[in-house]
């Protein structure tokens, strides 16, 4: 490649081609190149082609010029002569409006009678770009003065205020779908049958072996009936499997084996046990655990009919 405009024109086709995958490819929160690195083998390979294309195009436009008579050499050569002249002619035209000033050839016609040692001032206007920015800056400040001081806009402790509730609002949107975020204080009861299935499997591989598959206890308590050494619900079972259960003699802690919503998962799957009858029971542990938190039943007492024996009731007529 020799020329300026197939440089760029392979680099506009990378970039394309860059921007095409990254915003293609569904990469979360990192970028698509980050998250699989194959994207810049791809992107390697789009490079060659490009520069492929470009060699063969200059090699068939050589071709030809070859091939053409003296002539319409001479004719070729002027137009390619013509348009490189022309070429960014519009960017050059632009930076001179925006840059203003008097060229070179035509500063006499400027310049001020003010001489001293030889040096002479030019009575140069400003450029047109900082004219431009100071008319936006007169704008700006009369559309301020307007909305903060004619209609009372929200002054900047009030925008901050409304930022800062947004952000609380949209973080706790963020915690209700992230639930490796949970911990003892959040945590809640699971119910939906995916996550009791991977609190069963999460079980099934660690915990059998002290409290056997259907929870009636061996090394570890019997997970079946009402009694909790640490306290039963779900955010005690969570704070036992995540900090371990007594010094010494209980279980271990899980929190570095297990994720936050795996032990949420593997707590609910726990307490579907509470009720069931299991093969071999192990005899009960602890105290009887109810629920601080729960809103006890009223019965609902019937009100006796009061029955009326006509026969013994007097009706005392008066005068």
């Amino acid at each position: 490649m020799k020329s300026l405009a197939s440089y760029l024109r392979v680099i506009g086709f990378l970039v394309i081609a860059f921007l095409l995958l990254e915003f293609t490819i569904d990469s979360g929160d990192q970028m698509a190149i980050e998250k699989y690195p194959i994207i810049w083998g791809v992107l390697a390979m789009l490079l060659l082609f490009a520069i492929a294309v470009e060699m063969i195009a200059e090699t068939l436009k050589s071709i030809l010029y070859r091939g053409l008579s003296e002539e319409a050499q001479q004719k070729y050569l002027a137009s390619e002569e013509k348009r490189k002249a022309q070429q960014f002619s519009g960017i050059k035209n632009l930076y001179k409006k925006l840059a203003g000033g008097k060229p070179i050839e035509q500063e006499g016609e400027i310049v001020l009678d003010h001489n001293y040692d030889g040096i002479r001032e030019l009575d140069n206007k400003l450029p047109p770009w900082w004219l431009y920015m100071f008319y936006i800056t007169i704008v700006f400040a009369g559309i301020y003065l307007v909305r903060y001081h004619i209609f009372d806009g929200n002054k900047q402790a009030k925008e901050f205020e409304i930022e800062m509730e947004e952000a609380r609002i949209a973080v706790e949107e963020y915690k209700k779908n992230a639930k490796d975020l949970v911990d003892v204080n959040t945590v809640e009861l699971l119910t939906e049958k995916s996550d009791l299935a991977a609190g069963k499997q999460i079980f099934e591989t660690n915990c059998i072996a002290c409290h056997k598959s259907d929870g009636g206890g061996g090394i570890g308590p019997n997970l079946t009936d009402e009694y909790w050494i640490l306290g039963g619900g779900i955010k005690n079972v969570f704070n036992t499997i995540s900090e371990g259960g007594r010094d010494g003699k209980g279980m271990v802690s899980w929190k570095t084996e297990l994720k936050p919503v795996e032990m949420a998962q593997v707590a609910s799957y726990v307490l579907t046990f509470q009720g069931t009858t299991p093969a071999e029971p192990k005899a009960a542990e602890g105290e009887i655990w109810a629920d601080p938190d729960a809103v006890p039943e009223t019965p609902n007492e019937e009100v006796p009919e009061t029955v009326v024996d006509s026969t013994s009731v007097e009706v005392t007529v008066s005068n």
